[in-house]
């Protein structure tokens, strides 16, 4: 029976040194998994940052794509307006009775295309006898006119537009230097 007390003593003595060791895996463990959920909560986090990022960008452009509506078909009707201008041009040019009142008609008409081209938000970038601004006008020539200050714009071949902000054609101008 002594040999039976001993043998559950023993028993006894064995599983308590085993059982620190068993607790501090368990802890490890315990630590890890912990360890691992903070890596994946971190995770989700950014990745739900990045979700919210990636639609306040879809919808910026979204709403620029709607702001800007229209803009190449305003680009094709500045097209027409150029010829427009040229015909026009003829008229102050000639003395012609019968080419004058048919040219009265394109004024007409350019002057309701350039009143619609106005109220969607189409206005002609201001330029000549101006300070020349390359954001939105483009220098094509240079001249040496001292009648007009450095920097000022002496002429302008092709007239420039903006559609609600932004410049849609920079006007082609020449500089004095």
């Amino acid at each position: 029976m002594e040999e039976k007390t001993k043998t559950k003593e023993k028993n006894i003595h064995n599983e308590k040194a085993t059982k620190p060791k068993e607790n501090k895996k368990n802890n490890k463990e315990i630590e890890n998994l912990k360890n691992q959920i903070k890596e994946k909560d971190d995770k989700i986090l950014r990745l739900n940052a990045e979700i919210q990022n990636i639609k306040k960008h879809a919808e910026e452009e979204k709403s620029l794509i709607i702001k800007y509506d229209g803009q190449n078909l305003i680009k094709t009707i500045l097209e027409t307006i150029d010829n427009f201008e040229r015909a026009i041009v003829k008229d102050d040019d000639n003395l012609d009775d019968e080419l004058s009142k048919f040219l009265s008609g394109f004024k007409m008409i350019y002057t309701n295309l350039i009143g619609a081209l106005n109220s969607y938000g189409v206005q002609e970038i201001e330029a000549l006898h101006k300070e020349f601004d390359p954001n939105c006008m483009q220098a094509v020539l240079t001249d040496k006119n001292e009648k007009y200050d450095s920097n000022i714009v002496t002429e302008v071949f092709q007239k420039g537009y903006i559609y609600k902000d932004k410049v849609i054609r920079p006007a082609m101008v020449k500089v004095n230097e």
